[in-house]
């Protein structure tokens, strides 16, 4: 490559991060509208979402066990200047439907899949934060050929594991025997001892949401779910935006997805995009910026490449 083409390149590389961060600044959050959706899953569990803004890659942004689509609002507002924006509601939180009776990680893969599909989205970025980490990489699997990237948000510390039923199954029956009380102890597991006690709280308050039962039925289908042998079947990009709560094995990872990589916030917990959003969307912004596959022209332009073009 000679200098002249260097520079094109660098130009345009330049001209892409300038917009991710754009995108992450958004326009007015005023201005933008958050739009209420639904669809159904496969076993016709309804599936609530919340969209807003246009452009692809769309950015989808899945929520952890007990929590919920609004975790993302931030996002939502922050990204719809420049991107499509989806957040759904996994079956058993917030306000999608319990009505099933098998639950697990590649189940909820596949509602995340019925939304896409009925948003026409074409190609998008995943990002899932804790129990949205593995249903994301199982989205990601449904969907070849759509899917640019895989992030995982505080989630991905270890990649190579299997809970097993001896683990799940007591963590189910204290939520069972006491729900108040078994949430309050995985709260305090989640955030700094010196974290704002408001945010706290309005963490706990909203994770209250989630009924006992869906509580209990996402711990018992975790149960013998392999997530190293879905993570080897991942064509994507692997990457995380992770807390320094609980460490993050990096090069382990990478033993089993080598082009796993990380990026580890400094005094965060569990909710990153709660704890420090401006942040947290600057990371976003960029690993936008470095999932986008960008091609140069002769003439210096360049275009996102779909994963199916050549």
């Amino acid at each position: 490559m000679d200098r002249k083409e260097r520079r094109m390149t660098l130009t345009a590389l330049a001209i892409l991060v300038l917009a991710a961060t754009a995108g992450a600044r958004g326009g007015d959050p005023m201005t933008i509208t958050i739009e209420r959706k639904t669809c159904r899953a496969a076993d016709g569990v309804e599936l609530v979402y919340s969209t807003a803004g246009a452009g692809e890659p769309a950015l989808v942004f899945i929520h952890g066990g007990m929590a919920n689509r609004g975790f993302y609002d931030g996002q939502l507002k922050a990204f719809a200047g420049r991107h499509r924006v989806i957040a759904p509601d996994l079956p058993g939180h917030g306000e999608s439907g319990s009505n099933r009776t098998k639950w697990g990680i590649p189940e909820w893969g596949a509602d995340v899949k019925a939304v896409l599909d009925a948003e026409k989205v074409n190609t998008f970025i995943i990002f899932g934060n804790s129990l949205g980490g593995p249903v994301a990489v199982e989205t990601a699997l449904l969907c070849p050929g759509r899917v640019l990237g895989v992030v995982g948000v505080d989630t991905f510390q270890q990649i190579d594991f299997v809970m097993t039923a001896e683990e799940v199954g007591p963590r189910a029956k204290a939520f069972g025997d006491d729900y108040a009380a078994a949430l309050k102890e995985m709260i305090g597991l989640l955030f700094h001892k010196d974290a704002d006690p408001a945010l706290v709280a309005d963490a706990e308050k909203r994770m209250s949401g989630t009924p006992p039962e869906a509580a209990r039925a996402m711990l018992l289908g975790m149960a013998g779910y392999d997530h190293g042998a879905s993570v080897r079947r991942l064509a994507a990009p692997l990457r995380a935006i992770n807390g320094d709560l609980y460490p993050t094995d990096i090069e382990g990872s990478r033993k089993l997805k080598p082009d796993f990589d990380a990026v580890v916030m400094t005094h965060v917990g569990h909710y990153p995009m709660l704890e420090r959003p401006q942040e947290f969307n600057r990371l976003v912004a960029e690993m936008v910026a470095g999932l986008t596959k960008v091609r140069v022209s002769s003439s210096g332009l360049f275009s996102g490449h779909h994963p199916d073009d050549p």
